[in-house]
């Protein structure tokens, strides 16, 4: 027993995060709050991204659409919202209480997003905005996050993949250990994919830190 405890702490020194626990909230449920560090998955191609055996099927619409997208065009690149479900390589913050997550952007556009957990329902009538309507619900270890009422002005990823206004996104976050939060993205979208597709991707903890403000500067001569 004692050779077991030794080697556990050795283990512990080492930095390995089995010997930390995952902070849980006041309702049992793991606490996401924390400044984290995007792996990259969700700011480049996403097709780079997908789970194994899973595929983007564009419709032509989609196809020729992103055909026409040269980097000059990016949303991104204007200063405007990358929207949902992809991110900047900058950190994240996230802020949980028994109602909300809020996700505060470090790159982006220095914004935020707002995941209700209060058991509403997405509205009936949604108008339709850079990252839609998002509620959440916990499965389980996991929160799960159900989004719609997109606009169509984003590209899904740095590639210039397209969507339409029909773009329904589901998010899959768990933190199985103290410093890795897991972040597994569906999307659907049967304006301009024949089928749903699904990507996952992590963060890191950053620990003691807060993000920074940063702005998006658009050239003068761009304007």
């Amino acid at each position: 027993m004692r050779f077991l405890a030794v080697g556990l702490l050795l283990v512990c020194m080492a930095g390995v995060s089995v010997c930390q626990s995952v902070p849980r909230a006041k309702d049992g449920h793991p606490d996401l709050t924390g400044v984290w560090a995007p792996d990259g998955k969700y700011s480049g191609d996403f097709t780079k991204a997908l789970k194994p055996g899973e595929k983007i099927s564009m419709l032509p619409n989609a196809e020729k659409a992103m055909k026409s997208h040269g980097k000059a065009d990016d949303p991104a690149n204007k200063c405007l919202p990358m929207g949902v479900p992809r991110l900047s390589p900058y950190p994240q913050k996230f802020v949980q209480t028994k109602n909300e997550v809020i996700i505060l952007d470090e790159g982006d556009i220095h914004t935020f997003r707002i995941v209700y957990l209060n058991g509403r329902k997405h509205p009936e009538e949604v108008n339709p905005t850079w990252y839609g309507d998002s509620i959440g619900r916990w499965d389980g270890d996991t929160l799960v996050v159900d989004t719609v009422g997109f606009n169509d002005r984003t590209w899904l990823d740095a590639a210039g993949h397209p969507h339409t206004d029909q773009l329904h996104v589901i998010e899959r976050y768990k933190r199985p250990d103290a410093n890795t939060l897991l972040r597994e993205v569906t999307v659907e979208d049967p304006g301009d994919y024949a089928k749903p597709f699904t990507m996952e991707g992590s963060y890191k903890l950053v620990p003691n830190k807060e993000i920074k403000e940063r702005y998006c500067y658009k050239s003068p001569v761009d304007k």
